[in-house]
């Protein structure tokens, strides 16, 4: 991820700026970031307080944070709190949507199975991304994709991840044998 440092009225100094890079890399474990993704960080000094602004652009949509307090450093701990609980409802948020259009998807399926024969409508090619299984579930929830294909770096082979009725997910390790 980059980084866009700037002081409004406050030279930032470089512990300033390793504080927040410190703290914002905190968003590699919940969103897929890549590093093109600019997080852009305003810091303004008030006569009693200091005001930090943070604005990420991600997959799922902006992710922004204002707290004014009066320490730079709890600040930025406290915008960083609202950034972790805004990802948190955001990702509770895909799961509950995703399961109830799973749940209609698979009434829909069914009805138009007895309706009409199946047509191929869409061909898609895709690259598989090496990751993990929890990177992978999480990439699937937050494209609200019903399975997800990759490549698993623990497994070294092609993988499927899927989200199930009951809410839980099921793996498929394809065994590339020619």
């Amino acid at each position: 991820m980059k980084f866009e440092i700037y002081g409004d009225n406050v030279t930032i100094t470089e512990g300033m700026r390793h504080r927040i890079e410190t703290k914002l890399s905190f968003l590699n474990k919940y969103l897929l970031i890549d590093e093109n993704t600019t997080a852009r960080v305003v810091a303004k000094v008030y006569p009693n307080a200091q005001k930090v602004e943070i604005t990420i652009p991600s997959k799922v949509g902006i992710l922004r944070a204002e707290v004014i307090h009066e320490d730079f450093y709890a600040a930025v701990d406290l915008a960083i709190d609202k950034l972790e609980d805004q990802i948190r409802r955001q990702k509770t948020r895909l799961s509950r949507r995703h399961k109830e259009s799973l749940a209609q998807n698979f009434v829909d399926v069914v009805e138009n199975e007895q309706e009409e024969s199946e047509v191929l409508v869409r061909t898609k090619e895709i690259a598989a991304e090496e990751m993990t299984l929890d990177e992978a579930i999480m990439r699937m929830e937050m494209l609200s994709h019903s399975f997800f294909i990759y490549h698993d770096v623990d497994a070294d082979k092609m993988a499927v991840v899927y989200k199930r009725l009951d809410g839980n997910y099921g793996l498929i390790e394809v065994d590339e044998k020619i």
